[in-house]
């Protein structure tokens, strides 16, 4: 696909890099094209992975269609964030503040939807946990009941790998035929059982009314964007190496992830979105390597090019505990029927998130 001449409008590019925007879209190709002249619904548009969205849908505006794409963001900005109030709002944008939990008053036609809204962090499921049950049960439903009004070509639901909890080491990698090891009665409940219950909504209203639902379950998506509050573990890790204090790892350090930078997982989140099998649902995430706390941490150091000092602690009371031991995804289903293939390596991706966090980031969150 190309990329025509235009001139750009003025946007806010402090979230993400400018040259992943473009690796997105070359990823996509043609299948961006899908998108052109359509209307889109984006719910939660005002957080990490949101503002992603927007700002994809930007740059196809201004670069790549002929006719724009119109996009609504709903967010209730409860989690944004100071980088959550750098919203798109360019010729064809239009942000709403609203709580998706909550009906909402709107007769425009609409070609998609993507239903982003959510509370991805620990820290903060925590601490909003009806937030977090609420609006991937209520608020999904909701939309989906919107959805019920309008001839959409595509609705997708971020679901989590959260939902298959610690899984089984036979089970791992994880396909999506895999259902879960969750305790519905632990400290993660909130968010790990909202977001099956929100995968069952998207089934139903799917096979009873045709609405074209499709799935994605996450793993472990890092890249600029993060805020430095997130809580979470490269964010922490970023900012302490940006105050030269100690890196902090919870546990023993053995627990094990993978993790797939930005740009790769908007790539398969557009296209699950697209040419997805309406109904279900698609792990999205890089499966290698799968790595611990304790080599993710000597992963940056040499990406920071100097020694790191690492220390264990137990996890603290604001953490919620039944941690997963091991999260790797198996994304043989989304290679062969979506053609994804992450490429950015963890090393590449580490390079590019240190490089925009020593910008972004204060050392504060320490």
């Amino acid at each position: 696909m190309s990329v025509r001449t235009k001139t750009t409008r003025t946007k806010s590019l402090a979230h993400c890099l400018p040259g992943d925007i473009k690796e997105i879209v070359e990823g996509l190709g043609k299948e961006a094209l899908q998108l052109e002249g359509r209307t889109v619904l984006l719910c939660g548009g005002a957080g990490f992975l949101g503002r992603y969205f927007s700002t994809l849908f930007g740059y196809l505006n201004d670069q790549v269609f002929r006719k724009s794409c119109r996009v609504i963001i709903l967010d209730n900005l409860i989690t944004s964030g100071k980088l959550g109030s750098r919203i798109q709002q360019s010729n064809g944008f239009r942000f709403i503040s609203h709580d998706i939990v909550q009906p909402l008053e709107f007769d425009e036609p609409l070609d998609y939807m993507i239903q982003a809204a959510g509370i991805a962090s620990p820290y903060y499921y925590r601490k909003y946990p009806l937030e977090t049950l609420e609006v991937a049960t209520v608020g999904t439903k909701q939309m989906l009941q919107l959805g019920m009004k309008r001839a959409l070509k595509g609705f997708l639901f971020f679901s989590s790998s959260e939902i298959y909890g610690d899984p089984d080491p036979q089970h791992v990698p994880t396909p999506e035929s895999y259902r879960g090891n969750v305790s519905c009665l632990g400290p993660r409940a909130c968010y790990d059982e909202s977001k099956r219950l929100g995968e069952t909504l998207c089934l139903i209203f799917h096979e009873r009314y045709g609405i074209p639902t499709k799935m994605v379950r996450p793993f472990n998506v890092y890249g600029p964007g993060m805020q430095e509050t997130d809580y979470r573990v490269l964010p922490n890790f970023a900012s302490r190496v940006i105050a030269r204090r100690p890196l902090i790892v919870y546990g023993n350090g053995s627990q094990t992830r993978t993790f797939c930078y930005v740009t790769d997982a908007i790539v398969g989140f557009v296209k699950t979105l697209l040419n997805g099998t309406p109904g279900q649902a698609y792990n999205i995430g890089n499966p290698v390597p799968e790595v611990s706390m304790l080599d993710l941490a000597k992963q940056l150091q040499r990406v920071v090019r100097r020694p790191l000092e690492v220390q264990t602690r137990e996890y603290p009371d604001t953490y919620p505990a039944d941690e997963p031991q091991r999260r790797c995804p198996d994304i043989s289903k989304a290679a062969h029927q979506l053609n994804y293939a992450p490429c950015v390596t963890l090393h590449e991706g580490l390079k590019r998130f240190m490089g925009w966090a020593e910008k972004c980031y204060t050392g504060s969150q320490v």
